[in-house]
């Protein structure tokens, strides 16, 4: 059974996800790319979707033959299967190679009320 936050944020991380997935379709890597960040801040919190998303970003990477994306992603799924459940996230960040994987970064309010409201299932 998925742990509360997992459960709760679900529909956002599939809101996001989706988004992703049509600005793929549309052939646009940027705004899928920044979909799958917001994912990622989302989805921070919870083992499978953090996970998943790192998933989804490494293959945009391949997809768009970035090279030093690919070998961060891999770096970064290693990271969210082994840490997030025992919170070594840093809250906000997004998630690409351009940034630290230990750097915390604001969250914006949008995203942080649609957290809130998963951690306590309102």
């Amino acid at each position: 059974m998925p742990d509360t936050y997992t459960k709760n944020i679900r529909p956002y991380m599939e809101r996001e996800l989706h988004a992703a997935m049509q600005a793929r379709k549309c052939g646009n890597p940027a705004e899928e790319f920044r979909l799958l960040e917001r994912a990622h801040v989302l989805g921070q919190a919870s083992t499978y979707w953090h996970t998943k998303v790192h998933v989804l970003m490494l293959g945009w990477a391949i997809r768009n033959r970035l090279t030093s994306e690919v070998f961060g992603q891999l770096f970064r799924i290693i990271g969210a299967a082994a840490k997030t459940a025992i919170g070594l996230v840093p809250e906000g960040n997004t998630g690409g190679s351009n940034i630290s994987p230990f750097k915390r970064m604001p969250i914006p309010l949008e995203l942080e009320q649609i957290m809130q409201a998963a951690r306590t299932g309102e």
